[in-house]
Order: structure tokens, then C-alpha cells, then sequence
């Protein structure tokens, strides 16, 4: 049973995920915050694959940031702000 559910968690993180991109590449924000988001997806599919209970919580947060306009600061693309 318990692998029935790690199975149900990995499919509802890989919707999530690919819903958070899709969202992420629609929105209307400068190209530095675009790619500071894409890089905090990254980092949670990263962490998927070590620990996809903290991934599924980490995704929820960085959702609920994107759903009240929650965005992190503009940056350059060399990284300065």
C-alpha cells in the first residue's frame, strides 16, 4: 500500500511541476525574474528525487507564492541585482 501511495504522490508532483513551468513561462515579469523562478523548479525537481514528500511541500509553497503575486526581485543576467 505504501508504494501505491509514494506512486500517487510522484504523479501529483510531476502535474504540479509541469503546471508550475507552464505558469511560470506565461507570466508577464522581467526575463531576471522568470529565470530565478525557473531556477527554484529546478531546484524542486531536484530535491525530488531525493525526497518527494519535502518536494510535494516546497512545490505547494512556491504555488501559493505565484498564486498572491509572490515574485522574487528583479536580477540581470549575470546575476547582480
Amino acid at each position: 500500500m505504501e508504494r501505491d501511495d509514494q506512486l500517487k504522490l510522484y504523479g501529483f508532483v510531476a502535474d504540479r511541476l509541469k503546471d508550475a513551468h507552464a505558469r511560470v513561462r506565461t507570466l508577464q515579469v522581467p526575463e531576471g525574474v522568470r529565470m530565478a523562478l525557473t531556477r527554484k523548479l529546478l531546484v524542486i525537481t531536484a530535491a525530488a528525487k531525493h525526497d518527494l514528500a519535502d518536494a510535494a511541500r516546497r512545490l505547494e509553497w512556491f504555488m501559493s507564492d505565484l498564486d498572491e503575486g509572490r515574485y522574487p526581485e528583479d536580477v540581470h543576467a549575470d546575476g547582480s541585482p
